[in-house]
């Protein structure tokens, strides 16, 4: 398998495994993963049913959204995985999801906070939420560019979430982390007032894992 194949089967794996876990639904969301070396982002194509998706369904664009290679149309959201490519050289891969307790907070216009100890080494803090921009345009990727400031997710107001990798696993694991702490907070709140990590633990837990400190 050469190179290029390699990035299209990756892609391909991490979006039906998105939609096999219920972070997405019917054909939403994307997966992409971008290469350095060409400059080139390999993503999941426009409308196209996740059950049936090969490697070679998988869309070839440039940073500017001109395809390269592929027999579809681009995702339609394209431009927020490009613009968070251009934002952020560290990141990989961008999937962006659907998944239902974390949208339901992006719906009311409310981040999840730091309740969880996983959230620091695996999400970088808590997870904020970026202004809203109309889907398919430069506006949701760089709102969520900006939200995603020293954190590996984010969620997109009234429309979903956005996670971030070195890798198309990377980020499909962070996309998971964000719903469940969005499901442990939801629950939480039935139960009554969720409490957060106390300022210390965080600064302690920041320190341990080599994360940037943060005033609060």
């Amino acid at each position: 398998m050469n190179i290029v194949q390699e990035y299209k089967t990756m892609v391909q794996q991490t979006a039906q495994r998105s939609y096999r876990e219920g972070l997405v639904a019917g054909t939403s969301g994307n997966v992409s993963y971008f290469d350095a070396e060409t400059r080139l982002v390999y993503i999941t194509p426009s409308n196209l049913d996740y059950t049936v998706m090969t490697p070679e369904d998988i869309m070839v664009i440039d940073l500017d959204g001109n395809v390269v290679e592929g027999p579809h149309k681009p995702s339609s959201e394209w431009r927020l995985h490009a613009e968070i490519y251009k934002a952020k050289p560290q990141v990989k891969s961008v999937i962006h999801t659907h998944s239902p307790y974390a949208t339901g907070f992006a719906i009311v216009h409310q981040g999840i906070p730091l309740i969880l100890v996983e959230m620091l080494p695996f999400l970088g803090g808590d997870v904020p939420v970026a202004k809203f921009g109309l889907p398919g345009t430069d506006a949701v990727g760089k709102n969520a560019a900006e939200a995603l400031h020293n954190r590996n997710a984010a969620l997109l107001e009234n429309h979903g979430v956005v996670a971030t990798g070195n890798s198309c696993e990377q980020a499909y694991l962070r996309a998971v982390y964000v719903e469940d702490a969005a499901k442990a907070y939801h629950f939480a709140r039935l139960m009554g007032e969720p409490v957060c990590l106390r300022a210390e633990d965080e600064l302690y837990l920041r320190k341990k894992y080599n994360l940037p400190l943060e005033n609060h």
